[in-house]
């Protein structure tokens, strides 16, 4: 146990390379098991890959899960966390605490079991059983070896009646919900129309839950094929569901117009990159892009809304908000279609089907 130095709360005391930056910019990190006085290590059950991150290393593989394997097992040996060096995102973690530094005000005991809330790409990790737990073909990741929370890291105790499995999938995404939340919540006028682009994901309907929950008055919903747009039907989340490719601005732009014009929030919640000049289309002059797809082009996004001429404020999905975890945990214990969905997309990945 070291007595933790200036920065220590913010992890700079790991980062190896290049120095002067924050854990997340950083290309290496120090995995070391040893503690500062202020950290917690976290004996590693299974790593949650995002969407995203998984999607590409999937695609890039041909979908051969041994070669998937080993890629993940080299960067993480590579650069002592899961930062996908393509997409730039990492996903999150659930394990056991193992140690808690007395200056921790994480509030974590040794044993408690926790999902970690802030991302693998500034969580030191070590990885010590080659991943042989895991097939390759779903984001869920069974591993041993651990990971080193700081003193502004976020981690919540593993909730004693969901699963294991639901669970993580619902806290990996809980800052979308809060946020979505927030900006119904936020904007000018009665009863919004909010739109969200990859609605029967998990932070899709999670948003749209939130959305209705926060004074929304029509949802609109978009999803890529049919056996998604029946199931977001069946949940009943969606006032609207549009079958399209969220990839093609002009189609999806022509299909709103078709349904009472451009929405006032446009929630992006796919795990393919090209969505941005869709979002910006599909949303009216003065009104809120948010962002939470980890496959967004930034610059895409900026430069295509001057391109169209559209005044909108666009808005980077912050994975943290205060409450969010509590907030998107008691969206899937009351709200019977976003159940629905995550349980119908647990079965598919456990079955090996079709993601």
């Amino acid at each position: 146990m070291t007595r933790s130095a200036p920065g220590a709360d913010l992890g700079l005391h790991r980062v190896l390379e290049p120095a002067g930056v924050l854990p997340q910019a950083a290309w290496r990190l120090d995995p070391d098991p040893r503690l500062a006085a202020d950290e917690v290590r976290v004996d590693i059950e299974c790593l949650n890959l995002d969407a995203a991150s998984y999607r590409q290393l999937s695609e890039r593989h041909g979908g051969d899960g041994a070669a998937v394997r080993a890629e993940v097992c080299a960067i993480v040996a590579a650069r002592g966390k899961m930062h996908n060096p393509v997409t730039g995102s990492g996903g999150m973690l659930i394990g056991t605490v193992a140690e808690s530094g007395p200056e921790s005000p994480l509030g974590l005991r040794p044993g408690d079991r926790v999902a970690t809330l802030v991302s693998l790409t500034l969580t030191p990790l070590e990885i010590t059983d080659g991943l042989r737990g895991w097939d390759g073909l779903g984001e869920r990741v069974p591993a041993r070896g651990h990971a080193i929370l700081f003193g502004r890291s976020i981690a919540a105790v593993l909730p004693p009646d969901l699963p294991d499995e639901l669970a993580l999938s619902v806290l990996d995404v809980c800052g979308a919900p809060a946020l979505t939340a927030r900006q119904v919540a936020e904007l000018p006028g009665p009863a919004p129309t909010v739109l969200v682009l990859g609605a029967a994901g998990k932070s899709g309907s999670l948003s749209l839950a939130a959305a209705r929950r926060a004074g929304a008055g029509r949802l609109i919903g978009v999803v890529p094929t049919l056996a998604e747009e029946q199931a977001l039907t069946r949940s009943g989340l969606a006032d609207l569901v549009l079958r399209a490719d969220a990839r093609d601005a002009v189609r999806l732009a022509a299909l709103l117009e078709q349904h009472g014009g451009p929405a006032d929030l446009t929630v992006v919640c796919t795990d393919v990159p090209g969505c941005e000049h869709s979002a910006v289309l599909a949303t009216r002059d003065g009104g809120r892009v948010v962002f939470f797809s980890m496959a967004t082009s930034f610059p895409a996004a900026a430069l295509g809304a001057e391109g169209l001429a559209r005044d909108v404020t666009m808005l980077i999905g912050n994975g943290y908000q205060p409450g969010h975890a509590d907030h998107a945990l008691d969206l899937i214990r009351q709200e019977p279609g976003v159940r629905a969905l995550f349980d119908r997309r647990l079965r598919t990945e456990s079955s090996g089907g079709a993601r």
